[in-house]
């Protein structure tokens, strides 16, 4: 184990994670002009996407790091039959779900029944697909819809919140299954679908469109609720939520669903952009 994997293991998490929610949106001049300017240096941010492309006329660092981007800067693929990116990022895995088994890296993988909680809601998925999109601290993190759905229920399920960048995923076994996330279901033209936004250090921090922000306060128990009959549909690349500070979105479809284009990992991507094909209308 490297250094910087045991330090995943003994760093307190949610009080480092308390700590940066509070000072990314401190509005000191000084202070926030210092973050922004090094995020964007260090990782060649690509402002002239922005809606507002001054990256230090945004009132603190958490405005910044989930600002809009201008509406021709991402379209969705023409295709009615694409199944599109829920973000920009890059590919961490995608493929087949075997068995109920979910591959995360090289050596490590986790069932969909962890991952969402629940047996049962995870049988649809025993055979289905998945694709999992790692964000950093370049991409853009507003995340949405890979396809049109009603929201049935979300499930806030507590964990612990590893880094998700590529070296804590090849290291930390079911590292997304054990991290604190919120658990989108939906159901589309094609069956169910889920949207899970998983947490990450330095912040696990999660808002949606229909309830504003989720996370935090960090859970102690797995919270579920319902939208069954509330009629909270999303169009196909509707904004679904945001990440304040990076993580990973991972997408589950049901067998028969969709058929992927081959995606390899660190492949990137971005909104809107053909992940594969939907097969059938339900």
């Amino acid at each position: 184990m490297t250094f910087k994997v045991l330090l995943q293991y003994i760093l307190p998490h949610r009080a480092l994670s308390r700590v940066v929610y509070w000072a990314t949106r401190w509005t000191f001049v000084p202070w926030k002009n210092f973050l922004i300017n090094t995020i964007v240096q260090r990782y060649q941010v690509n402002m002239t996407e922005a809606a507002q492309p001054d990256p230090l006329a945004y009132p603190h660092f958490n405005a910044f790091f989930t600002r809009k981007l201008r509406p021709d800067a991402r379209k969705a693929d023409a295709s009615a039959a694409a199944l599109l990116s829920p973000a920009d990022g890059r590919i961490s895995q995608a493929g087949p779900i075997t068995d109920g088994r979910i591959f995360q890296a090289k050596g490590q993988d986790y069932t969909v029944a962890e991952l969402l909680g629940d047996e049962a809601a995870a049988s649809p998925y025993a055979s289905g697909q998945f694709v999992t999109v790692y964000l950093s601290p370049r991409d853009y993190h507003r995340v949405h819809m890979p396809l049109r759905g009603e929201l049935t229920e979300t499930v806030h399920i507590p964990g612990r919140i590893f880094s998700v960048a590529p070296f804590a995923v090849e290291a930390i076994p079911r590292l997304f299954a054990r991290n604190e996330r919120l658990v989108c279901h939906f159901v589309g033209e094609h069956g169910p679908f889920v949207v899970v936004m998983v947490g990450a250090i330095l912040v696990s921090s999660v808002a949606t469109v229909w309830d504003g922000l989720v996370i935090p306060p960090y859970a102690s128990s797995i919270r579920r609720k319902s939208f069954a009959g509330q009629n909270v549909s999303l169009d196909r690349f509707a904004e679904m939520a945001r990440f304040n500070m990076g993580s990973t979105v991972i997408l589950l479809l049901p067998e028969g669903a969709a058929r992927l284009d081959g995606l390899d990992p660190q492949q990137p991507v971005q909104v809107g952009q053909k992940l594969g094909d939907l097969l059938h209308i339900c």
